[in-house]
């Protein structure tokens, strides 16, 4: 019989066994509402990680983690992914990538018309003579090796790239304005060929800037034909996104159908005010492609402004033979006079954005490469034609010629209505179209546009929250789900068992707080972010966790 003494020590014993059981998941994230990526409604349930991956979505009050949370009545989510990502420098000098993880983004894809690989020599040179604020040793010459450097650096968010149509066409034609012959195109097709097997996602296009714009339908067609034997896909910033919209949407259509492979949108819109009508012919072209059997997708931004640079006021010819040859030419009066004509003449040979803005008041410039220009950051085209004197068209070549860059730019241009429309298509993801930075050290040299801090989180604030355009479920699959299925990632986009622990979890009040004058403010509301089953983001705050992976294609 044990005495009562004896007994206390018994129960003592017992309740201290009891505590120092093992934890059975690594993190359980406890009676969150689980939106997990397919578009269904979101169920109240537990979610428990183990390793890496997702090990159970149920009932789990029985069960102990290492990280145990009750994140009540906050969303748990698959982690965004962005399917436009400029963070391919940003990440070399700040991995956190902090303006995305807070905003639930764990996968970044590049790869719009340009790539970190394949690169020359030349190609190499180039680029380090014309780098900005972030500069940086390239170690690497394929898209393979860039994707393993990055890793190797260290990031918090997992990455992926298609292979860039213009950096194909560079390493075979320079920045020439020329179709290349069959051995150079067979040159070409080697290049997509071996990003491929490097894990590329596809190819990517970007047709309004040169010397993207040099290249013709049948040699996209071509590239796009060797992704196509290793499932992949194309995806395109289109031809037109203003005057020349329709045909453009048509190339993209007819590329799919020649090559044989999935194509999407980047950012779809139609820009400038006279061709705002023409969106629901672009939806017409688009679903009928879809009806046919062609899986033809559109990701986008939820901004009223576009952002580039003043290469996209200026026509292709000008710029043939890159930077340094485009400024020699501007320098050359009777060239610069026929450019002011041609940046002021309505025309649908190429994507004129000084007319699409519809003012110089529209112009807005955010990023200066030059020390004695960044004064004028924040400054839009009119008031810096008015403090020099000059007309506006002067005005952008002048800067073109005195900055040593294109000069990054914010345009005015697209529909809030038709940002609405968009939204509430099923077949449209998200993109940021921006690198993922911080308000801190060499990013706060230049301004940015504020799709890079808030994009996903005005998504889902605005108009999922506040609006109800769409369901919540679908909004997150929009993010998630669709993007994951259109890229065809191994065991991502989903809340599954078995699936890679990219978990974000949020409350109803995310909120975007970046804005056109203040832009490099972080979102809130996002709580929680989880990469590969390790936590980048607690209670709001980045962990400096850097266990990002590089997401390669399957074949």
């Amino acid at each position: 019989m044990f005495t009562r003494s004896a007994m206390v020590v018994l129960l003592a014993i017992l309740a201290e066994a009891g505590c120092s059981r093992k934890p059975d998941y690594d993190v359980i994230l406890r009676d969150g509402r689980v939106c997990d990526g397919t578009g269904s409604q979101c169920v109240q349930k537990d979610v428990g990680i183990l390793g890496d991956k997702i090990a159970k979505i149920g009932d789990l009050s029985n069960s102990r983690g290492k990280i145990d949370l009750d994140v009540g009545n906050s969303m748990v989510a698959p982690g965004f992914i962005n399917m436009l990502s400029w963070a391919t420098e940003s990440l070399i000098v700040d991995g956190k990538s902090q303006s995305d993880i807070r905003q639930g983004v764990t996968l970044e894809i590049f790869g719009e018309g340009s790539s970190m690989g394949p690169l020359t020599a030349s190609m190499k040179a180039d680029a380090v003579a014309h780098m900005g604020d972030i500069k940086y040793n390239i170690t690497w010459s394929t898209l393979g090796e860039y994707l393993d450097t990055m890793v190797k650096r260290g990031i918090s968010p997992n990455i992926a790239s298609y292979v860039g149509a213009t950096t194909v066409r560079e390493n075979v034609l320079g920045d020439a304005n020329r179709a290349p012959n069959a051995e150079e195109l067979g040159q070409m097709r080697d290049l997509v060929r071996q990003a491929m097997q490097e894990g590329a996602l596809g190819v990517g296009s970007a047709l309004i800037y040169a010397p993207g714009f040099y290249a013709k339908t049948d040699e996209l067609v071509a590239l796009c034909q060797e992704a196509a034997k290793f499932k992949g896909s194309y995806i395109s910033h289109i031809r037109s996104e203003g005057n020349g919209v329709l045909p453009a949407v048509d190339e993209l259509i007819s590329i799919a159908r020649q090559a044989h492979v999935p194509a999407e949108i980047y950012h779809l819109k139609v820009g400038g005010k006279a061709n705002w009508d023409k969106l629901p012919q672009v939806v017409e072209k688009i679903e009928a492609a879809r009806k046919e059997g062609l899986k033809i997708t559109a990701d986008m931004y939820t901004y009223t402004a576009g952002a580039t640079g003043l290469d996209a006021v200026m026509p292709p010819w000008v710029q043939e033979g890159g930077y340094d040859a485009w400024r020699k030419r501007l320098m050359d009066p009777a060239i610069r006079a026929r450019v002011k004509r041609e940046m002021t003449t309505p025309t649908n040979q190429w994507e004129n954005l000084f007319l699409s803005a519809g003012d110089p008041k529209n112009v807005l410039f955010v990023g200066f490469k030059s020390d004695a220009l960044k004064p004028l950051t924040g400054k839009t085209l009119s008031d810096v034609a008015a403090m020099r004197g000059k007309s506006p068209e002067d005005t952008v070549i002048d800067l073109v010629v005195e900055d040593g860059s294109r000069v990054e730019t914010v345009y005015f241009m697209i529909s809030e209505d038709n940002i609405r429309k968009e939204i509430q298509l099923p077949w449209v993801s998200l993109a940021s179209d921006a690198a993922s930075m911080a308000p801190e050290g060499v990013f706060l040299k230049s301004s940015t546009h504020p799709r890079a801090y808030g994009n996903f989180a005005k998504f889902l604030g605005q108009y999922v929250f506040a609006e109800r355009l769409i369901p919540l479920g679908e909004g997150v699959r929009r993010m998630t789900g669709l993007p994951a299925e259109n890229l065809r990632l191994d065991h991502r986009g989903l809340l599954r068992e078995g699936y890679y622990a990219d978990v974000v979890v949020f409350n109803r009040g995310i909120q975007d707080h970046a804005t056109y004058d203040k832009p490099q403010q972080y979102a809130t509301g996002m709580q929680q972010v989880f990469v590969n089953g390790v936590q980048v983001l607690k209670d709001g705050e980045h962990t400096g966790a850097k266990p990002g992976r590089a997401v390669r294609h399957i074949f």
